[in-house]
């Protein structure tokens, strides 16, 4: 760390901000003073699920490190368990190439069912997580994640996130990508099944969440230096980005200071609920694994009983690395994945996947016979064929019939362009 005191963070912005690159980049100026000459830097960036700004600072950063006259710069992707970036798609990512970037050496994927690429770090005790957890699990954690995170390996991390409502945590960003986004088995895990746990309706949209304290407390555990890039982001209907805010710094401070942006920026009210969602999936999510959150963020305004319809023909797959699980046990309400989990070893070993399975279906209600079923139906309308959609208990529709202009006027139906972006809510009272 450097020797001369700093503030937790530093940077500007408010949801009708619109900072330009030159402002962007006297951040940025700042906040890497705090890295020393000759220090060896790993940045953790982004995946291609999520859409940010990493593209317009990481040269950005690549140049101020430069200048310090540091002695080495990688970079490690926060795929969590995504399949990895193509080499373009990488490109894309930071802005160039790596011999484009001044000073970049290595950009790495992380492995995160690979034992020999983790290092376990520390311990979240049993005592602890009952604590940080409100007592929803209550099983010591290891603290595993990439073994480039290890101690002594780098001196300083610098971590590039967009900060939007998550399903998970509450809100994405700031120590996020570092548990789950380069994390281990055990706190992957932990982390999802435990979101699912605090349900996603108490979850979703709310800074201080269970997750995000088992999350930062975790992090706690990273001895080299830790600086967060925490950007605030949308894009208008030409798909031009705008930066709302920028804050850099502490993983704690920093964070917040942008999901109190986000949450004016990202959650839109609507008023009321309505018996049709019709959800234009945007078009970073080319899985159910991450085309999800249509469900997730569009689930508080759909009545009970009513529809949620995904229209996504680039969506092909429910995912390259669970698919199977998620096709043997499908998606259901937290109730019945609970009761699935406790008569399941394979299910208590992939907790990851049992979360997921609940998330989707969003919640439950009980039937006229009592039994658990979700509280309103899922259609696909997507390159998904009728088999898989049945079998993991979805509707299907063919992408081919389906009209958007046979939605649009009907006043119980909401159409929601790039669905997934946004967090829905019925205006509180």
């Amino acid at each position: 760390m450097s020797s001369q005191p700093s503030p937790a963070f530093i940077g500007e912005g408010a949801p009708e901000s619109d900072l330009s690159a030159g402002e962007l980049r006297a951040i940025m100026d700042q906040a890497l003073s705090r890295v020393s000459p000759g220090a060896r830097v790993l940045t953790i960036i982004p995946d291609k699920t999520r859409d940010d700004n990493t593209d317009l600072l990481f040269p950005f950063a690549a140049e101020i490190l430069a200048a310090r006259k540091i002695a080495q710069l990688d970079a490690l992707v926060a795929q969590g368990t995504h399949v990895p970036m193509t080499d373009e798609e990488k490109r894309s990512k930071i802005g160039g190439t790596v011999k484009s970037v001044p000073g970049l050496g290595q950009i790495y994927d992380h492995q995160w069912n690979v034992p020999e690429e983790l290092v376990t770090i520390g311990e979240l005790s049993a005592a602890r997580v009952t604590e940080l957890t409100g007592g929803l699990i209550s099983d010591a954690v290891s603290v595993n994640l990439n073994r480039r995170l290890g101690p002594g390996v780098y001196d300083t991390i610098i971590i590039f996130s967009a900060t939007v409502p998550h399903e998970v945590a509450g809100f994405a960003g700031g120590a996020k990508y570092l548990f789950p986004g380069v994390a281990g088995p055990d706190l992957t895990h932990a982390t999802h099944w435990l979101g699912a746990l605090a349900g996603i309706e108490n979850v979703i949209g709310r800074v201080e969440t269970p997750t995000r304290h088992m999350i930062e407390a975790a992090a706690d555990s990273v001895t080299a230096q830790i600086i967060t890039l925490n950007s605030v982001i949308t894009r208008d209907e030409n798909n031009r980005l705008r930066t709302h805010a920028l804050f850099a710094g502490d993983f704690r401070d920093a964070f917040r200071r942008a999901a109190e942006v986000s949450r004016q920026v990202h959650i839109k009210y609507t008023g009321r609920k309505y018996k049709r969602v019709v959800a234009l999936l945007d078009e970073h999510y080319d899985e159910l694994w991450v085309g999800g959150k249509a469900s997730y963020k569009l689930g508080g305004i759909i009545e009970e009983g009513g529809e949620l319809i995904i229209y996504a023909p680039h969506l092909r797959s429910i995912s390259e690395t669970h698919g199977r699980l998620i096709e043997k046990y499908g998606y259901a309400p937290l109730d019945r994945v609970r009761e699935m989990v406790a008569l399941s070893s394979e299910l208590q070993n992939n907790l990851a996947v049992a979360a997921h399975l609940a998330h989707v279906s969003y919640a439950g209600q009980r039937d006229e016979k009592g039994r658990v079923v979700p509280r309103y139906k899922i259609t696909m309308a997507s390159a998904l064929d009728e088999a898989t959609c049945r079998r993991v208990h979805l509707g299907f529709m063919d992408q081919r019939a389906f009209r958007r202009e046979d939605y649009e006027n009907d006043p119980d139906t909401l159409v929601v362009e790039r669905a997934g972006r946004d967090l829905y809510l019925v205006a509180p009272n």
